[in-house]
């Protein structure tokens, strides 16, 4: 469960699965507690990482590389039949993603322009998988509603020295990322609908500059199923470092079982 992005010598490898989250009967609470809600989202993430990998689907990227003026200077489309693998070895989470190109669009390379490759950004919300949660603290924002759906919004922060689920590679090195975002979680079900996410620090002595991410999810009903898949629709991604500046733009078409 790694993605990299490649800007020249700067790689960057964030630990995170792509999964899905199913609507499954739960009882309905007036209230509930930010603990409650967050033994939900764990119970959700945890139960999925081990069934998405059976989930192939298209996938279209677009990939900008962006001027010092903000105006585009580069920009290229491809599409991709995607699966992912996962494997859980002695309790630690693995993902590799197998993209098979379908069609590629403007992908003449040109002179000294280096384009960001994002693997595993599609969802972000290993953040509240039980392997991971314990490394992060957990604010309550209050309701708010997405696509007409209610939702509560929670506010992560990663904790210094904990365990991540995101890292950055550079030099042989690796440096834990601390990730710090915003989630939409349902508070009956413990779906994630939204997760916003960056950095809590800026990293740019080493290199990276911000890293933003955003994914949105919806609900997938699958053919001979009775239950409703959350799955990621759209994943973006836009990393900055002192020189250059790129986005690239996931999203997820017509998934199968």
């Amino acid at each position: 469960m790694k993605w990299q992005a490649k800007c020249n010598h700067l790689i960057v490898k964030i630990l995170l699965a792509t999964a899905l989250l199913i609507l499954t009967a739960l009882p309905s609470f007036a209230e509930t507690t930010l603990q409650e809600l967050i033994g939900r989202a764990n119970d959700q993430v945890a139960k999925f990482v081990e069934q998405f990998s059976d989930v192939k689907c298209t996938e279209h990227v677009t990939q900008e590389k962006f001027k010092a003026d903000g105006k585009t200077e580069l920009k290229q489309e491809s599409t991709y039949d995607y699966l992912v693998i996962l494997t859980n070895a002695g309790g630690e989470i693995s993902l590799d993603e197998s993209r098979l190109a379908v069609h590629e669009q403007n992908k003449e390379q040109k002179k000294g322009v280096s384009m960001l490759v994002s693997n595993g950004f599609a969802t972000l919300f290993l953040v509240f998988h039980p392997y991971y949660s314990s490394g992060f603290e957990f604010t309550d924002l209050g309701e708010d509603s997405v696509n007409g759906q209610k939702f509560r919004k929670v506010q992560f922060k990663h904790i210094s020295g904990m365990r991540s689920p995101a890292a950055l590679a550079l030099r042989g090195r690796e440096y834990p990322l601390d990730l710090a975002g915003v989630a939409w979680i349902d508070p009956v079900t413990g779906v994630i609908g939204k997760i916003d996410a960056g950095l809590a620090n800026s990293m740019e002595d080493i290199g990276l500059k911000t890293m933003r991410s955003e994914v949105q999810f919806q609900p997938v009903p699958f053919k001979g199923s009775k239950d409703v898949y959350w799955f990621p629709a759209q994943a973006s991604v836009e990393v900055e470092t002192p020189r250059q500046h790129w986005r690239n733009t996931h999203n997820f078409q017509s998934p199968l079982r």
